[in-house]
């Protein structure tokens, strides 16, 4: 193929609506034990979702650095009000 056609794979598409998903459901996990740190299912969902991050199938997904993705996340939901 010479160049990128003008619409998204529709596997690239679904593999960024995966990570986009999980993205809203660590943040969603991130707020709930700020604000509840002592709730073990809040802890457990957050923690369920850092494994997909590090994960080979999120690997396979996207080029993004799980890791980094984690810490940016914290940071984001640590300085938020």
């Amino acid at each position: 193929m010479a160049g990128k056609n003008q619409f998204e794979d529709p596997y690239e598409r679904l593999a960024n609506a995966i990570i986009l998903s999980a993205v809203a459901d660590y943040r969603a996990a991130l707020k709930k034990v700020k604000c509840n740190p002592k709730s073990k299912a809040a802890i457990d969902e957050a923690l369920q979702i850092e494994k997909f991050f590090r994960s080979s199938w999120y690997q396979q997904l996207t080029s993004v650095d799980g890791e980094f993705l984690i810490r940016k996340l914290q940071d984001e939901i640590r300085q938020s009000e």
